[in-house]
């Protein structure tokens, strides 16, 4: 059993970073103040394995709003295979494509052994709310997956004019809150803090069980304390860690968690490995 398990996980290959978000990267990297290196999956792969971390991958189709190709659910499905117990991988459709977004999600998760959907709301500019893609979600729940939302700001784009056309108000987890509402069944993820919405993250994670968010994106040292406090106390089982590499490394997530007081070596577990071994039923039968 790995110790941890990164649940935010980019590739930072040129089919990520210099094709499907070609025209966000360099934005990207100034807003984290950090120069990414493209690399290959060999080395991630050394990498996650000597932190003894499970990486969870995601694919990224943006198509439609940005012009922009996909990486696609197989590629990541590939690497997946290829180190074994290293990565797990969540498939990304774009919602905008309808009936072939239906079928190629149930492709991923059931040929190729994915184990999870991923959307990005505001650069796959869409309302997770609107009926209209509801079809998606109900496949997503006869999968019996979870479902991965960006939430709050967004780095893609971000200090550029107009933010590059990406709307931030796609990404408000309230509407995350009426899709948990009508699907109770799914478990939705909302990445990121979900700043500057991250008490409205926490009430919704706070009344609906199948709600829960990862702390990607953001060192701990810099997480809202109201997120802090509740992930030590009474939301403690819906937290998970997440890094958000090639833009924050897990060893500087770590390293800045572990600095933080006041949470218990049980707490720490279920953030950082626990929870998400739950959600990703890791350890039950196929």
């Amino acid at each position: 059993m790995a110790k941890a398990i990164d649940m935010h996980v980019h590739l930072p290959t040129p089919g990520f970073l210099d094709g499907a978000i070609k025209l966000y990267a360099a934005a990207a990297e100034r807003f984290f103040r950090n120069s990414v290196p493209r690399r290959e999956m060999d080395e991630v792969a050394r990498l996650y394995e000597e932190l003894d971390i499970t990486g969870v991958l995601l694919a990224w189709d943006a198509e439609t709003a940005t012009g922009l190709p996909r990486l696609s659910n197989d590629e990541v499905a590939d690497i997946v295979k290829a180190y074994p117990g290293r990565f797990i991988g969540f498939a990304s459709v774009d919602p905008w494509k309808g009936e072939w977004a239906i079928k190629e999600m149930e492709r991923a998760i059931i040929e190729l052994g994915l184990s999870g959907a991923k959307f990005h709301p505001g650069l796959q500019a869409f309302y997770p709310n609107d009926t209209k893609f509801y079809p998606l979600y109900e496949k997503i729940c006869a999968l019996g997956v979870p479902a991965l939302f960006h939430t709050g700001t967004n780095a893609l784009g971000a200090g550029e004019p107009g933010g590059m056309g990406v709307k931030m108000d796609y990404t408000r987890p309230i509407y995350l809150d009426i899709v948990a509402a009508d699907f109770p069944e799914l478990t939705i993820i909302g990445a990121h803090p979900a700043w500057p919405w991250h008490e409205e993250m926490l009430a919704i994670i706070g009344h609906k069980s199948n709600v829960f968010m990862d702390l990607s994106g953001w060192s701990p040292k810099y997480i809202p304390r109201a997120i802090m406090d509740e992930a030590r106390t009474r939301l403690q089982d819906r937290i998970l860690f997440g890094s958000d590499y090639p833009f924050i490394t897990p060893q500087r997530w770590l390293a800045d968690f572990d600095a933080l007081e006041g949470f218990s070596s049980e707490v720490r577990q279920k953030i950082l490995h626990d929870n998400a071994a739950r959600i990703l039923k890791l350890g039950e039968p196929s």
